[in-house]
């Protein structure tokens, strides 16, 4: 996942979209990036690290202009090094263009080896690239037509942001739709984003989402759209309402936080159990939880709690502390579990190493029964349109039955949310089209590449 961000006509363009990274922070954590226009120069600054540390003062008055655009990068294609942090900025004979890229390219390894083979010089190893070099060699009068042609090549997820040097900001998505773009009106401004939630910060005013195969370009004269040729089949990640997207946002016009709540009732209708006390993991389990409390009548309490303090980057320096990872994180409330049956509700189950330890925290702290409660579906499968998921092998419920996962976390039971029971409550009806659900189901909507990574992520146990 990765977030990104675009303001055009405002005079502190840099500074709005430094908040709305801040806003979108959740989405990555690996690098920041910030590119501003101003008097038809491309300025840049990337860092590698939270937004906070990328940027201070003096590196924003060094991005002036009225137009401006951000990433927030968690790697899914490419190492996590500098030379990945987007945005990008490349010349060619049309002008200067940066963009921001949110999603993954599954046909990226082999344009790549193709375009190399052509004589192009790569220099990233980021599949964003790619679409990079398409528009630099495409025969299109503008960038618009240059972009469209790029696009055509490439398969995959993708939620674009670009800026121009003659003061053109663009936002895309890819024909099925699989990650979010909202746009949305700050006075006489307008912004591209990731989420909602971002707006929310800096008081701008929701328009719309971009839709699925639509290229909205932002210029002087106001707002204009235009499609991409192949129409597809809107396959929008539903693990944006499970776990990635924050809960103050909107997804396809819904509240997450409510989508969440519902999964956490639904699990609750689906999966009964005599219990004293509902806790969640911290904190994407909160809603679900919540929402399971209320359907089961059962008290809700905070029985673990989340350090905010523990960085991504903790080094541990013996063999014989690295089973306090997770302690470092989470810490039981003894007094809300000891004596008690617990329900633990947490929003998925990916390896089962850190369930397993949770449940251990509890049992340590008291708890007499611990019951885990997941408001998602067994995750089966890897994931290619922007989650970095672990191969197949390193996937759980790919190879065990719930029942001896629930043996190896070591919880008295084990129930995951049906796949109806989550789309129901995303959807508000029935299953149907609409989503990807690869994740659960194996039917992925896009033809997968034939690249190393692709084979890697698809390998059985």
């Amino acid at each position: 996942m990765c977030g990104v961000f675009g303001i055009h006509g405002h005079d502190e363009a840099a500074n709005i979209a430094y908040l709305g990274m801040h806003a979108l922070q959740h989405r990555g954590q690996e690098s920041a990036g910030l590119v501003a226009v101003a008097d038809g120069k491309l300025r840049r600054h990337v860092a590698m690290g939270l937004v906070s540390d990328a940027f201070n003062r003096e590196a924003l008055d060094k991005l002036p202009g009225a137009m401006a655009i951000g990433h927030i990068r968690y790697s899914t294609a490419g190492s996590s090094e500098l030379r990945n942090a987007q945005p990008f900025v490349f010349e060619y004979a049309g002008g200067s263009v940066a963009i921001a890229h949110n999603g993954n390219l599954v046909n990226a390894a082999e344009l790549r080896a193709e375009l190399e083979a052509q004589g192009s010089i790569f220099q990233t190893s980021s599949d964003t690239e790619v679409i990079v070099h398409l528009m630099a060699r495409a025969q299109a009068p503008d960038v618009v037509g240059r972009l469209v042609a790029a696009l055509r090549r490439v398969s995959g997820a993708y939620s674009l942001v670009l800026v121009t040097d003659d003061e053109k900001m663009i936002g895309v998505r890819d024909p099925n739709g699989f990650r979010p773009l909202v746009i949305g009106r700050l006075k006489d401004a307008f912004v591209l984003s990731s989420e909602t939630c971002a707006f929310d910060l800096i008081e701008a005013e929701f328009i719309r989402e971009v839709e699925p195969g639509e290229i909205v370009v932002v210029g002087k004269g106001g707002v204009t759209s235009h499609r991409l040729p192949e129409p597809a089949q809107r396959s929008f990640c539903v693990f944006e309402h499970v776990y990635f997207a924050r809960p103050d946002s909107l997804l396809n016009g819904k509240s997450v936080y409510r989508a969440r709540e519902k999964m956490g009732r639904r699990l609750a209708q689906e999966a009964p159990v005599p219990a004293d006390v509902v806790v969640p993991v911290p904190d994407s389990g909160v809603p679900a939880a919540i929402g399971y409390a209320k359907e089961a009548g059962l008290p809700f309490e905070m029985g673990l709690l989340r350090s905010h303090y523990v960085g991504r980057t903790f080094i541990e320096p013996q063999d014989s502390i690295r089973h306090f990872g997770v302690r470092l994180k989470l810490s039981p409330v003894r007094a809300v579990v000891d004596g008690r049956r617990v329900v633990v509700v947490d929003d998925s189950l990916v390896r089962g190493t850190t369930s397993r330890k949770i449940v251990k925290m509890l049992r340590g702290a008291g708890a007499r029964e611990v019951h885990l409660r997941i408001g998602a579906p067994p995750t089966t499968h890897p994931c290619f349109y922007g989650i970095n998921t672990p191969t197949r092998s390193e996937l759980v419920a790919a190879s065990h039955t719930i029942d001896e996962i629930a043996r190896y976390v070591t919880c008295d039971s084990l129930a995951y949310l049906s796949h109806d029971g989550m789309m129901t409550a995303v959807r508000g009806e029935a299953a149907g089209t609409g989503y990807c659900s690869a994740c659960f189901t194996g039917k992925y909507p896009v033809a997968l590449g034939t690249s190393d990574l692709v084979q890697l992520r698809r390998a059985r146990v």
